[in-house]
């Protein structure tokens, strides 16, 4: 069972950090690449998990500078069924690297937490589409149908809750939702926001 999945210590920090900019860093500064922007492909390689501790320990060499807590999105942006099959992968082999990129931010945990600086594990659900342009509108019953396979994987896993990130439009983010929910997880939904403050479908906020 995961170690934070029922008591978020986020919710009750009156500081908490969190990552950002994972492929970037990866393909920028490390000088990966990344097809499809999909850092997954890295879970398999050496040199691609060791890259991804050093990622971590930069944060939490912060984190703990400061004694607040941080948390992790996995490696898993684009690990959802339709990139699997653009990077090459099988169903099961995707379910196996969706686990895999879980346990290195486990052993990260593992590794550097402290009491005063706690590591939550997100995993992380992107879009089925570009995660800038509303390429797939979906209802939520076909974005809960769609994700709720990666999402059911993670629920097997140490990660603490379901982090889905640069949903486009309210269907697939209410999916997302009640995937999460019929696995018992918690979930956090980041939506891609225009300089207008509006979705990229044009739909406000609010």
């Amino acid at each position: 069972m995961s170690r934070y999945r029922q008591k978020l210590p986020q919710l009750s920090a009156d500081l908490f950090l969190a990552d950002g900019g994972l492929e970037t860093t990866l393909m920028f500064d490390d000088g990966f690449d990344l097809p499809h922007f999909a850092s997954i492909v890295l879970v398999h390689q050496p040199k691609g998990v060791g890259a991804i501790r050093r990622y971590c320990r930069n944060y939490i060499d912060v984190a703990q500078r400061f004694g607040v807590g941080i948390s992790f999105d996995t490696a898993t942006w684009r690990a959802s069924s339709d990139w699997g099959e653009k990077l090459g992968y099988t169903p099961d082999h995707l379910a196996e690297a969706n686990r895999l990129a879980v346990c290195i931010l486990e052993e990260v945990r593992d590794e550097y937490e402290t009491p005063g600086s706690p590591i939550v594990i997100a995993a992380c659900v992107g879009p089925r589409g570009d995660g800038y342009r509303p390429e797939f509108i979906m209802s939520p019953d076909e974005a809960q149908q769609y994700h709720q396979s990666q999402i059911d994987t993670f629920a097997e896993t140490e990660a603490d809750y379901i982090g889905a990130m640069t949903m486009t439009h309210t269907g697939e983010a209410i999916g997302i939702v009640r995937a999460a929910k019929q696995t018992g997880m918690p979930v956090v939904i980041s939506f891609t926001v225009e300089t207008d403050g509006r979705l990229p479908t044009g739909q406000p906020l609010g």
